[in-house]
């Protein structure tokens, strides 16, 4: 019964950890009436404003593959949770100018498992027809030129009750810390560095996110950016009266690292990011209070493939 627990909370936790958020179906532009952005170092001469330049009509595809990997511990039990690889073919556009920035749809035009080669055909099959609950998931966003969102608004597709919530944001949260980067409002050359902090929440669980970005790279509309992701949660304490669950949180953090190649005339950038995280909680069930150690371990890829088609 304990490993059923395990497994249980494996789905719940595993959430909160690198790259997941849960994002409102919509936001309006009061949401970005403080800036986003702070500034830490502006970087060398000769400096410049990083602006987006998004034409109208606009189009850009991109592939997002992704792995995670659970492993949650206890004195006497242990459950191994893995994600198989997926890979979401997404089309972004096409590009409507506003009075204050740029709109556009971003939609998950196929997904598809990454499956081994000899695994056998019946789970093959079950594991391209979990991946295809994605399909057609998306939204409309609508940004300014600093890449801060003004509004967001997901897709009917997309709030379906049978789609997974936490992976839905684990996508929605990578793509808003890898995808489309917020840009410092000061002018900044090589070596500038500036932080975006957000809190995030999923489950009721309350996590504080800094995404810092580092500009180690410019030539003319493209720049290449080192980025750290870190996470981390307070105490606290949340019921799950439908998963028969209490937990309490004693420790919950997470970092990443990667690189990304950003084109601020697309809608799309190429990225590459992996981590891992690790927690301290203790469960309380039917079967009685344990206390697990959960661990995880992450990969994504994002690749801008305009060009290619």
């Amino acid at each position: 019964m304990m490993k059923q627990t395990i497994a249980r909370v494996l789905i719940l936790a595993s959430a909160l950890l690198v790259l997941s958020s849960c994002k409102k179906d919509s936001a309006t532009a009061a949401d970005a009436s403080k800036d986003p952005v702070l500034l830490i170092d502006a970087g060398a001469e000769p400096k410049a404003p990083l602006r987006y330049k998004i034409a109208e009509g606009t189009t850009t595809k991109s592939n997002m593959d992704f792995t995670m990997a659970s492993l949650a511990t206890t004195d006497d039990a242990a459950a191994l949770s893995i994600v198989p690889g997926v890979r979401l073919h997404i089309v972004s556009g096409p590009a409507m100018l506003t009075e204050n920035g740029v709109k556009f749809e971003v939609n998950i035009a196929e997904a598809e498992a990454a499956v081994p080669q000899g695994l056998d055909p019946e789970l093959a099959a079950e594991l391209q027809q979990s991946a295809e609950i994605l399909d057609d998931v998306g939204g409309t966003v609508e940004m300014n030129e600093r890449g801060v969102a003004l509004s967001t608004e997901l897709n009917d597709r997309a709030k379906s009750p049978d789609l997974p919530v936490r992976l839905l944001m684990m996508i929605v949260n990578a793509r808003t810390t890898l995808s489309r980067v917020v840009l410092p409002a000061e002018a900044v050359g090589l070596g500038a560095r500036w932080e975006s902090r957000k809190e995030l929440t999923l489950f009721g669980f309350k996590v504080q996110q800094v995404d810092s970005y580092t500009l180690v790279e410019r030539v003319g509309d493209e720049i290449k950016l080192n980025v750290v992701v870190t996470q981390n949660a307070l105490p606290q304490m949340l019921d799950f009266p439908d998963d028969d669950l209490s937990i309490s949180v004693e420790q919950m953090l997470a970092n990443a690292n990667g690189e990304i190649i950003l084109n601020l005339n697309a809608l799309e950038s190429d990225a590459a990011a992996s981590g891992q995280g690790s927690d301290k909680l203790t469960v309380t069930s039917p079967e009685g209070t344990k206390k697990i150690e959960l661990n995880e371990a992450f990969e994504i890829r994002m690749t801008n493939t305009t060009a290619y088609e």
